[in-house]
Parts: C-alpha cells; sequence; structure tokens
C-alpha cells in the first residue's frame, strides 16, 4: 500500500529515543515512528464487532485435575 507522507513535532526527549532505538535495531527512524503511529491507531480504534460475536455450544465443563 502506498504511504501518505506526513509531518509531526516531537519532543526532543523522545526524538533521541527514537534515534537510539532505531540505531540499535538497525532500521530507520521513519519506521520506529510508522510502528508507533500504528499501535497508536490501532489502540484508538471502534471496532463495528465485538470481538465475540457467536456463542459456542458445550457442556460447560472445566477440565479435570489430575
Amino acid at each position: 500500500m502506498p504511504m501518505k507522507r506526513t509531518n509531526v513535532y516531537v519532543d526532543p526527549e523522545d526524538l533521541a529515543i527514537i534515534k537510539e532505538a532505531a540505531k540499535r535495531r538497525g532500521i530507520s527512524e521513519a519506521e520506529i515512528i510508522r510502528q508507533g503511529i500504528h499501535l497508536a491507531a490501532m489502540a484508538h480504534r471502534v471496532w463495528d464487532e465485538p470481538l465475540f460475536s457467536r456463542t459456542f455450544e458445550g457442556s460447560a465443563r472445566t477440565p479435570r485435575q489430575g
């Protein structure tokens, strides 16, 4: 999927952490930022359906402990 360019303002302390993490992991600073944006987007996403939308038939028994 093609990416869109955007600009963000970052605290100098956060930028230093991003630079160090990118260097340590051998990836670009942009990749660290993209991963962070993805995590934030997923954390704030509103899902159309509940996670468990189906019910399952069962005996409602738990396994025996032996």
